[in-house]
Parts: C-alpha cells; structure tokens; sequence
C-alpha cells in the first residue's frame, strides 16, 4: 500500500487558524481527510472558530466522493483539553452553548466513519469529541477524562448520556461526576479506545485502519453508521434544554465564577463557601 503525502484543502469560509485540513490518497484509491487541531501552544484547547471550522471541514470530508475515511487528530503532544477557559469565561461561549448542539451532532452527522488518532491529554470537550467518533486509536501516552464540572462548563444532555451507551451508566457516571484522569489501557479496559500502540506507531496504525475501512463499500459503511446514531436519536435536541430549565441564571451565578477563577489560580474551586450559612459549624 502506497499514499500520497498529505495536502492541505481549503474550504469554503474556513480560514484554519485553530486548525488544519488536509487529505491523502491511496495508489488503490480511496482518500482519508485529516483534521488538525492546532493550538499546541494552548494544549489544543479550542474557541468558538475551532468549532466552527471543524464543522465546516467534517461537512466537506461527508460530501466528497473520493473521501472514505475522516481522522481527527492534532499538532504537536495532546489531542486537546477542550474548550479555553479563558474563551469559556467571555460572553460567546454563553451564546454558543445556548443556541447549538456542537459539534457531536457533526460528528454523528458525517456520512463517513470517523476516526480518532488520540495522544497525550485528551480532556473535556475533546473527550467527548473522540467518543462520538465511531473509533478511537490511542498512543499509549494518552490520558482521557472529562472536566466541566471542575470548570464551570455545564455540559449535559445527548452529550453526556451518551457516554453510558460506551462505557456502561456507572462507568459513564464516575467518568462525568468525578473528573478522574483514565491511561489509555484504562480506557481500552472500559470500551473508551479500540487501540493501543505506541505514540510513534499511532499514525502507522490509524493508515492501516482506514485502509481496511476503504476495502468496505463505502455506501454500506454509510448505512450502518447511520443505524447505530439513529439508535441514539431520541437523545438528539436535549442539548441546552436542561440548562434553560434548571439553572438559566448559570452563567451569572457564583459557582460559574469560583470555577473559573480557581482554575486560572491553579486551586481546586469551593464551590460552598456561599452556599453555607454564617454560622454553619460552629
């Protein structure tokens, strides 16, 4: 088997600054589009334009015919910690949150599968970014884990219940509830990642997967994607709801701020210092 070497692709109204899009071919046909995340100087960490250019790239990789297989991966030694807290902090990411389902349902959305080459950390919004992905691929560096309600991101919905469909409910539970950090044998234990290799075998190893995915009908690989999202599809739209109903002053309330706040001081946050009475344990 012989490939191209990766060029860049532009898309339409995606300028890449957070990341890079780009596609290989085989000598036997068949091309891989590979997405990028490239902040290494903020851990990949993402803002509002990653979101916006990986929606637009994984539409373009869904639409184009020569295309059989999507990796999403990321410069440098983390795939990413999920969204910037200091983007999380400023008033766009309310108004993200509020008026999208993310990029999860771009991922379920996209006709071909989609791969996941994971290293090093693999926190927050990436997290769940890699377990939509239909398969994970991890260097045995990686380290998974979820953090927004160590931070004051207040995911809910689809994007967290689908998780227990992965990993089973009380595993799903502790993985959300209790932001622990997972290596990657862990995460191969608990149904997270499909592999694990070495970190200068990953991209060997993720040729070879989507080489095998190439030699399937495309149009078949389609249809049973298809049939294991729709599975979930009652979950789809809850996104955002919950937030409206139970906590709507969210953003403007203290737990938000003391999150936040501990995390750029490097502390763990108290979230019941204004919870408690004055006189509470004396």
């Amino acid at each position: 088997m012989a490939w191209t070497e990766w060029k860049r692709t532009d898309v339409a109204g995606c300028k890449q600054e957070e990341i890079i899009y780009e596609k290989k071919y085989r000598d036997k046909g068949g091309g891989v589009a590979r997405i990028l995340f490239n902040r290494p100087q903020r851990m990949n960490s993402f803002t509002e334009k990653g979101i916006q250019e990986l929606c637009l790239c994984l539409d373009n990789a869904s639409n184009d015919s020569t295309i059989g297989v999507v990796v999403i991966s990321a410069v440098g030694d983390h795939f990413g910690t999920g969204g910037d807290v200091e983007w999380e902090a400023g008033p766009s990411f309310r108004y993200l949150f509020l008026s999208s389902t993310g990029y999860n349902r771009i991922i379920r959305f996209c006709r071909k599968p989609i791969i996941a080459a994971v290293k090093g950390y693999c926190i927050g919004g990436s997290h769940h970014l890699a377990y939509f992905c239909d398969f994970t691929i991890a260097a045995d560096n990686a380290i998974f884990g979820q953090n927004g309600p160590r931070v004051g991101s207040p995911a809910h919905g689809f994007v967290v219940s689908y998780l227990a469909r992965v990993v089973g409910a009380k595993k799903a539970r502790e993985i959300w509830m209790l932001c622990r950090r997972y290596t990657a044998q862990e995460a191969l234990q608990m149904g997270l990642a499909n592999k694990v290799v070495p970190v200068k075998q990953l991209d060997a190893e993720v040729d070879q997967w989507c080489d095998e995915l190439m030699d399937i009908s495309p149009t078949c690989l389609s249809l049973v994607k298809a049939s294991f999202d729709g599975d979930i599809d009652y979950m789809d739209g809850d996104f955002g709801r919950y937030l409206v109903q139970m906590a709507p002053d969210f953003f403007d309330g203290e737990e938000v701020k003391e999150a936040q706040q501990a995390f750029f001081e490097k502390r763990t946050p108290n979230f019941w210092k204004n919870r408690m009475p004055k006189d509470a344990g004396s």
